[in-house]
């Protein structure tokens, strides 16, 4: 479900203080209801996952696909586009605690990189010739006693035409992209609660 953007700007999170340049984007509560301890599960998932070939949504894979092939045919995600690069890490702007802190697990598939990871909130950037975004992850209390993942998508358009390009993918990423994304991490956090999870 998407939120309005104070279910972001209002909590107390650490990205405030270092993503004021950046846009908030879009807001969405995860279908992931937990305890207080089982953050880190949401990460693990969110991780290892490929939304190009796990999604349940043929319309998702499709435009992941097409995506990446505009990508490849204009050099939108070629290394000189990225972190590093056209722009730096915001490694770079972390606190001292967070720079010290775990960065978290890296990405099995996607081209994100991990910032840091705290007890209840995550988040991870990327960068190429369209934005430089960052994809936030927290742990938030539900209204029923349990807790339930929420994340925040902000960006940094490059340009002209990193901001053409946001908004014509808007509709897209609102219909056809986000919601079955959510869907499919819910279906993970329900396989990943319900297996055994060791001593």
């Amino acid at each position: 479900m998407r939120l309005p953007n104070t279910a972001h700007t209002t909590r107390p999170w650490r990205i405030h203080e270092f993503t004021r340049d950046f846009r908030l984007e879009d807001v969405w509560a995860l279908p992931t209801p937990g305890g207080p301890d089982d953050f880190h599960l949401l990460v693990e998932g969110v991780t290892s996952g490929n939304p190009s070939s796990q999604s349940s949504s043929r319309a998702a894979r499709a435009l992941w696909a097409i995506r990446l092939k505009l990508g490849e045919r204009f050099g939108w995600d070629d290394a000189d586009a990225g972190l590093g690069s056209r722009v730096p890490t915001l490694r770079d702007r972390l606190p001292e605690d967070l720079r010290d802190a775990s960065s978290g697990p890296q990405f099995d598939t996607l081209p994100f990189r991990s910032l840091y990871l705290l007890e209840d909130e995550w988040a991870a950037e990327i960068a190429n010739k369209t934005v430089h975004g960052v994809m936030h992850m927290g742990w938030v209390r539900d209204g029923t006693g349990g807790y339930r993942g929420q994340m925040a998508v902000l960006v940094k358009p490059n340009g002209f035409f990193g901001t053409a390009y946001m908004a014509a993918i808007k509709p897209f990423r609102h219909l056809f992209v986000y919601p079955p994304m959510i869907r499919q991490i819910g279906r993970q956090w329900q396989a990943r609660v319900k297996s055994p999870r060791g001593p």
